[in-house]
Order: C-alpha cells, then sequence, then structure tokens
C-alpha cells in the first residue's frame, strides 16, 4: 500500500484517471438535462485531461509538485467548456496547494484537494449548488477529515472520499431544480468522481485499462462510424521534416486543444502526425514551426461517411496544393501578420459554420474560432486565435454559454489585453458586433455598448431529439424535432413547420421589429425561404432577414429583436 503520492504516482494516477473517464464518455454525455445532441460534458472532461496525458506521457517526474504542476498548465490550455475549466480550476489549486512538496502523504494530499475546491469556487461568478462543485467540495471535505482524523493512507483516504462523492451526486437531482425536471444526476459531478476513481485504481496499483483500438488509422474506419460519432470533420496526416535539436512537444499540446485521435510517430530526423480536427490548415502553419512539411493529405470524414452511407466510392484529398490554398486561406483565423504596428482593438468570434464565420468577419471580426455547440474550443485554441490578431486589445465573444469560461482562462495564456462579452447565443454575438463603434477612445465603451444591446435580442433554436426523454411535461422521441427559446425546451414535434409557427407566433407577441433567420448545413435555401414565410405572415411589420448559417446540430438559429 502507498503511503507517500510521489510525482511517478501523480502521473499514473492521471493516466489512469484519462481512461477512467474516456471509457465512460458518453455514459455522460448523455446525462444532458434534455435529449438535444449537445451533451458533450463528458467529451469535454475526457479532453481536457487527455492533454495532461500528452504532456505527461513524454515526461519523466519524480517530484510530486513537478507531477501536479505540468499536469494543471495542460488543463488550462486544453480545457474545454465549462466542465472542463471547472476541472482544470481543481487542478490548477490542487497544484498550489503542492508547491514545494516532494511527495505528500495523505493529509497534504487532502489538504490541496481542498485548495482545489476553494480556486475553482473563487473562478465562478454564481457557484451553483448541485453541480460538480458541490460534489469535489464534499468529496475534499471527507478526504481531509479522515486525512486529520488518522493514519489513513492515500488510498483509503480517496476511497472514502469517493463514498461521499457518490452520496453528494445522487443528492445533485434534487438541489438543482433542472436536473429534477430530467430526473439526472450532475453530468460535470460524475465525471470528477470517474476521475477520481481512475485516481483510486492507480493507487491499488491496478493496471492501466483499455482505452480502445488505437486511432492510428490513415483514414477513418466509417464502418464503425455514424456522422454524430465525427466530432471533428478533418482527417490529417502530414510528415514535417524537423529543424535539427527541436522539441515537438509543444505542438503535441497543441494538436490536442484542437482535434482528437492525435497519434505522433517521431525519429530524430522527422516525425509524421494523425489527427482529428477542424483546422488542418491552422495544424499546418503550426506544424512549419518545427521543420518543414514533405507531406500532407486532408479527407473530409463527414462527406465520406455521406459517401460511404450511400453506396459511393469515398473521395479522397491527396493534393498537396489543395492542401496549401486551404493553409493560405486560413478559414477559421486570420493570416499571417505582417510587421505592421498592432491597432488599439480587434474582435474574435466563436462559431461553427463557413457562413456563420462569414458574417463575422464582414461585421468587422478579425478572427474566427470553430467551434460551438458540440464542439467546444479550447482555451488554448482560443489563445492562439487571440495571439494571430495584430491588437493591443482583444475582444472575445464566446457566443455560447459552455464557452464563456474557457475564453475568460485566456487572461493566463497572453499578454495581451483581454475583454470575453458574455455572449451566449450567435445572434447575441452578431448583435454585439453591429453595437461597436470601431472609432472608440476607450475599451470601457466599446464593452458597454456591446454588453448593453445583449438584453434586446432573443434566441429561438430549432434541433433534433438525439434520444427518448421525458422532460418538463414534454414526451420527446428520438428523432422529433425539438424548439428551444433563449436555451430552454420551447416545443417538440414531428415536424418543423408546426413548430416554426409557434416561435412566429411568439415573435409576433414580442412585436418583433427585426427576424433573422441563420439556416443549417442540412437546411436547403429554398426551405429557409418558405420558413421565412411563416415569420412575414405572423410579423408583417417586421423586417424579415433569411442567412446560410452552415451550422451543424441546429437547422435553424432564429435573431429576434
Amino acid at each position: 500500500m502507498n503511503e507517500q503520492i510521489t510525482g511517478a504516482l501523480f502521473k499514473e494516477m492521471i493516466l489512469h484517471a484519462a481512461a477512467a473517464i474516456s471509457a465512460r464518455t458518453q455514459e455522460i454525455n448523455d446525462l444532458n438535462v434534455f435529449p438535444v445532441p449537445d451533451g458533450d460534458t463528458g467529451t469535454n472532461m475526457s479532453m481536457t485531461i487527455a492533454a495532461a496525458v500528452t504532456e505527461l506521457s513524454g515526461k519523466t517526474v519524480d517530484r510530486l509538485d513537478e507531477a501536479a504542476s505540468v499536469t494543471a498548465s495542460a488543463l488550462l490550455r486544453g480545457a474545454r467548456g465549462n466542465s472542463g475549466v471547472i476541472l482544470s480550476l481543481l487542478f490548477r489549486g490542487l497544484s498550489r496547494g503542492l508547491k514545494g512538496v516532494e511527495s505528500a502523504d495523505s493529509a497534504t494530499f487532502a489538504a490541496a484537494m481542498q485548495e482545489g475546491v476553494s480556486a475553482a469556487y473563487k473562478a465562478v461568478m454564481k457557484p451553483a449548488e448541485g453541480t460538480i462543485l458541490t460534489v469535489s467540495r464534499l468529496t475534499a471535505k471527507t478526504a481531509v477529515d479522515l486525512a486529520e482524523a488518522g493514519d489513513a493512507a492515500p488510498e483509503a483516504m480517496l476511497s472514502a472520499a469517493l463514498e461521499t462523492g457518490y452520496e453528494a451526486l445522487s443528492q445533485t437531482t434534487e438541489m438543482n431544480p433542472v436536473l429534477k425536471k430530467a430526473g439526472v444526476v450532475d453530468a460535470g459531478g460524475k465525471g470528477y468522481l470517474l476521475i477520481l476513481e481512475g485516481m483510486l485504481s492507480a493507487l491499488r496499483g491496478e493496471p492501466l485499462p483499455e482505452i480502445g483500438a488505437s486511432a492510428g488509422q490513415k483514414s477513418a474506419d466509417f464502418a464503425a462510424l455514424t456522422d454524430e460519432d465525427i466530432t471533428f470533420t478533418f482527417d490529417t496526416v502530414f510528415i514535417v521534416r524537423k529543424n535539427p535539436g527541436t522539441s515537438i512537444e509543444p505542438f503535441r499540446a497543441y494538436l490536442n486543444s484542437v482535434g482528437d485521435s492525435l497519434v505522433i510517430g517521431e525519429d530524430d530526423d522527422a516525425f509524421k502526425v494523425h489527427v482529428h480536427t477542424d483546422t488542418p490548415g491552422l495544424v499546418l502553419h503550426e506544424a512549419r514551426k518545427y521543420g518543414t512539411l514533405e507531406l500532407a493529405k486532408i479527407e473530409n470524414m463527414r462527406l465520406q461517411y455521406e459517401d460511404m452511407s450511400e453506396g459511393r466510392k469515398p473521395r479522397s484529398t491527396d493534393d498537396l496544393d489543395a492542401v496549401e490554398a486551404e493553409l493560405e486561406s486560413m478559414e477559421y483565423g486570420t493570416p499571417k501578420q505582417d510587421d505592421a504596428p498592432p491597432k488599439k482593438y480587434g474582435f474574435l468570434a466563436v462559431c461553427a459554420g463557413d457562413g456563420l464565420g462569414a458574417i463575422f468577419r464582414d461585421l468587422g471580426a478579425d478572427g474566427v474560432v470553430s467551434g460551438g455547440q458540440t464542439m467546444n474550443p479550447s482555451t488554448e485554441s482560443i489563445s492562439a486565435a487571440v495571439e494571430r490578431i495584430n491588437a493591443e486589445t482583444v475582444f472575445i465573444l464566446p457566443n455560447n454559454g459552455n464557452i464563456i469560461l474557457a475564453a475568460q482562462q485566456c487572461v493566463r495564456l497572453t499578454e495581451k489585453k483581454i475583454v470575453v462579452i458574455p455572449t451566449k447565443t450567435i445572434p447575441q454575438g452578431i448583435t454585439a458586433l453591429m453595437n461597436v463603434n470601431f472609432d472608440a477612445e476607450s475599451v470601457e465603451e466599446i464593452t458597454e455598448a456591446m454588453t448593453g444591446c445583449l438584453g434586446s435580442v432573443r434566441t429561438a433554436q430549432i434541433t433534433y431529439a438525439a434520444r427518448d426523454s421525458e422532460y418538463d411535461g414534454f414526451d420527446i422521441h428520438a428523432g422529433d424535432y425539438l424548439a428551444l427559446d433563449e436555451g430552454k425546451l420551447f416545443g417538440t414535434d414531428h415536424t418543423i413547420d408546426s413548430l416554426m409557427e409557434r416561435i412566429a407566433d411568439a415573435g409576433a407577441k414580442l412585436n418583433a421589429s427585426f427576424i433573422s433567420l441563420y439556416y443549417g448545413e442540412d437546411v436547403k435555401e429554398e426551405d429557409a425561404q418558405k420558413a421565412a414565410k411563416v415569420f412575414e405572415a405572423a410579423c408583417p411589420d417586421a423586417e424579415i432577414a433569411v442567412l446560410s448559417g452552415g451550422q451543424p446540430v441546429y437547422y435553424y438559429i432564429i435573431s429576434i429583436e
């Protein structure tokens, strides 16, 4: 039995933790309070802690404080979504509590766990009970109480803490009204306990569990996929001839922050990368810092899946010229800057969909980070986009409530001044950018203008049910259409038309003056125009606009002002 947690043992604890949550990611995702296809808590937490695995795998760490510091730094950069950010904060506080500690007994480690909880609570403006915060707080309290009461070894301490954690998790259903309506426990709390379970298994000396088959195939195995399984669009493979004496560990961390299914093979002269990502051009641009690009291959897995499912031969892009063209266009970022002096203000928007990206750029955004529902960008990917903007102050529009915290963490990763405008929807982000006076003299003036208009826009969305469910009086079946109003379930039906009529009626009751319909990648323009007719009939005095958003998951995002 281990009496002390060393750096080497902590590394094993993190590796086991990542494997534990990876094996049950979908189980956590399915705890989403209602069945829209964006329950990504498990995915976010798994990818966040995977960043630490990437960092630790190439290191020998004997001291506990070093192992904890490496973990905390990697989690900060790799944090995705609110759950991932809170997880990174828990480990950041843990690292702070272990500063100067070569190895820790139960009391020292438990106290550091409690410091992690304090760090997480301080960072969340309005901490809500019945969440991962509650579960982590009560878990750490038991760990401290037990460690202070006797000579419990780390294994016994963490085992008892987990028992308390699961009791707290079961109570989250009653503590949180939203969870109670859905009849589920908190997903983030469950994910955190799975991570602790993995850490406990390492303390017990159990072998590292199998996470699954290697993701290192040269092209995707579409026979084993559904379209919903494809988190990132582009299967990207390339070879780089290394610059002499260059370490690629920073690049490894970057790749983990912008994609998944990462496999890197390396020898003295070159390295080969396989990664799934939404931004292959930016990945190749970053690769050039480490050597000379020799070969690249990019395949759109979504299109290949469509080809396979319809009996066609999957299309493949092996043409390096096409790769270079994508690299030069920098679709989801700004081109490489020249040596011009920085301007005072820059603007960065987060969105998914070519059309929405183009709209934000047309309105004055200097950069666009690909992300949104089901694919929350990491803190590091947002920070990298900030660095590409040649401005002293960068305003970030997260456009999603689950990305705000990750954006706020960028303050720690850049020397630029960061202002996060708390936009929770695409329409809020567009409205905020439309209200910017680009000649304003102060940051405060721009901030006030952008935040002051957020209450004037209402957002409705139409998506589909990912599974059968009963929620808040709605009997929902997989495949049904769902309408959301300000993120809350508004209605469900077998057809989009009836939901569109209900949303239009709601717009009429609000005396809407401007209504914009952003239609998604699965909607034809002619169908979007028909939908606009419904709003024209219900709101004859409103100005109606129909725009191609190209967003995944949501058939329509509707802005009502």
